[in-house]
């Protein structure tokens, strides 16, 4: 009976909702802020695999700030983010306009939209290091066999040509996630909408760009948020395809971290390499979370 009083009284007094949310908030800290800020810490140490090491302050920070490969990372990492991000867009949003439409075949072509992104990163991965393999690439293969070049492409020993080559990968992996995500939001704009700007006139593009384009605005901010975040941390695609090679030429903030930290042995210096991506990290969780309030 005092039991029962007690669950009770629980009940009334509103405190039993906080006590459900007691096992996600134990995993969260367990799982996700423990380790975060155990990285945070590790970057302010000289600590290397095996030893805990001691406080350095900004050390780590400013002799990465000096180092030319940090620098080129930075670079390199801009530049895969803005560049990949900016394409899959484009090319997302072109394919949810075509899937939009009705022809046959388009729920299967829907549904082979999707093989990208359900593939696993590393097996996909593998793929495109064959594609672009300077002895198995059959991009070179039918080059030559075409008379157009006389012997292979190093897609991978060239700078920029294994940027561009973890681009296309990236893109070839991201383009779904736009185009699921603008097929979506096409589908629930109301037909209502159309009909009442075909009876002003407008027509094709002007449809578009006055009628579907500002209704996809919000939801355009938070798939390139998210999108930004996932391509900021792609770490499975660019370190099977290339490793950060040729001479550090595609190394990411995540890449360099990993390099430094384990091979590397040194624990600070690659928690603090994280730790620089942790504003832009910030920032975009953000701006999402202000975009899907501003859509609800």
């Amino acid at each position: 009976m005092a039991a029962a009083r007690s669950s009770s009284s629980v009940l009334r007094g509103g405190s039993f909702g906080p006590l459900l949310v007691v096992p996600a908030v134990i995993l969260l800290v367990g799982l996700l802020a423990y380790p975060l800020g155990l990285g945070v810490w590790l970057g302010f140490k000289d600590a290397k695999i095996g030893s805990p090491g001691t406080f350095i302050g900004i050390e780590n920070y400013q002799y990465l700030l000096d180092d030319p490969v940090f620098r080129l990372t930075v670079v390199n990492t801009a530049l895969y983010t803005i560049v990949t991000v900016i394409l899959k867009l484009g090319l997302g949003l072109g394919l949810a306009l075509v899937l939009n439409q009705k022809f046959a075949g388009v729920r299967f072509w829907r549904s082979v939209l999707l093989l990208p992104y359900v593939v696993p990163t590393v097996l996909s991965a593998f793929a495109w290091w064959w594609i672009f393999d300077p002895q198995f690439s059959f991009i070179s293969w039918a080059l030559v066999r075409l008379g157009l070049l006389q012997r292979n492409i190093d897609f991978l020993g060239d700078s920029w040509l294994a940027r561009m080559s973890l681009m296309i990968a990236n893109i070839w992996r991201g383009i779904p996630f736009f185009t699921v995500g603008y097929l979506a939001g096409l589908q629930s704009i109301s037909p209502d909408v159309y009909e009442a700007a075909q009876i002003d006139g407008s027509r094709g593009w002007q449809t578009f760009w006055h009628i579907s384009w500002p209704l996809l605005l919000p939801l355009t901010v938070i798939l390139t948020t998210f999108s930004a975040i996932f391509t900021l941390t792609d770490f499975q695609l660019v370190w099977t395809i290339t490793r950060g090679g040729p001479a550090n030429a595609t190394h990411l903030f995540v890449t360099l971290a990993y390099q430094r930290a384990i091979p590397g042995g040194a624990m600070g210096e690659g928690a603090a390499i994280a730790g620089f991506t942790l504003p832009f990290l910030g920032i975009l969780a953000f701006a999402a979370l202000r975009a899907i309030r501003e859509r609800e």
